[in-house]
């Protein structure tokens, strides 16, 4: 069975056609991007590398990568999510290829594997077993290779900021779009990580100034976070 929550990929679908609307509903994600960006081009270098970014939406991350000389591969359960990556990358002229696809699939197909790099971000909360699709990107993984997660820690500042601040107060996300159960502490995913064999080399906050209207990168891991995942 595919790790996939069919509320969660209607939720998607509906706003499939506004995800290059930089002051729209995807707001949020154009403005993290530099430092997504960021963060896995200071560790690795992408020039001609093999990169796969698991749950692409609409391409926002895949096309900045595939700027910096590594051939990409952008898969989405989302049809109408996938389709407007498509658009986009033509419109463009971005060399991505997209697939309606999943981690379990491309397991099964044998087809794309042995990826340098895998990109799995602000995907693991919207899912229901998080600790499989880490084991799927390990199997997918090169030897040596490196896997970049990014989520939402689970706890009060995390809820009052990413839910009642994030959704309600502040409207920077349509509501609904987060879960707090599916919030995952650093240190579940630290478990998932050790039982596949995978290092955790590197955790660093994501956090936001509302009164600049600003995200920057920080130690405060306390609501959104990413972390580096090396194989062996």
């Amino acid at each position: 069975m595919e790790n996939l929550d069919k509320e969660e990929i209607n939720k998607f679908e509906a706003s499939a056609g506004e995800w290059w609307d930089e002051e729209g509903k995807f707001k949020s994600l154009h403005q993290i991007n530099p430092l997504r960006v960021k963060f896995i081009s200071e560790i690795v270098a992408l020039q001609g590398k093999k990169v796969l970014d698991v749950g692409c939406g609409g391409g926002i991350l895949s096309e900045a990568i595939s700027k910096l000389g590594a051939e990409v591969i952008g898969i989405d359960l989302s049809e109408k999510t996938v389709l407007s990556a498509k658009i986009h990358g033509k419109k463009v002229g971005s060399k991505v290829t997209y697939l309606k696809s999943s981690t379990e699939q491309l397991l099964k197909e044998g087809k794309y594997k042995d990826f340098d790099v895998i990109a799995c971000l602000e995907l693991l909360e919207h899912i229901p077993d998080p600790s499989k699709m880490i084991q799927d990107c390990s199997r997918l993984l090169k030897r040596g290779g490196d896997i970049f997660l990014s989520t939402i820690n689970r706890n009060l500042k995390s809820y009052l900021f990413s839910v009642i601040g994030a959704e309600y107060v502040l409207q920077l996300l349509p509501k609904g779009t987060h879960d707090y159960s599916k919030f995952i502490k650093p240190s579940e995913i630290m478990g998932w990580v050790g039982s596949n064999k995978l290092r955790l080399l590197k955790t660093v906050g994501l956090s936001y100034n509302p009164l600049t209207d600003h995200y920057y990168l920080s130690q405060d891991i306390k609501v959104n976070y990413m972390m580096h995942v090396k194989d062996g």
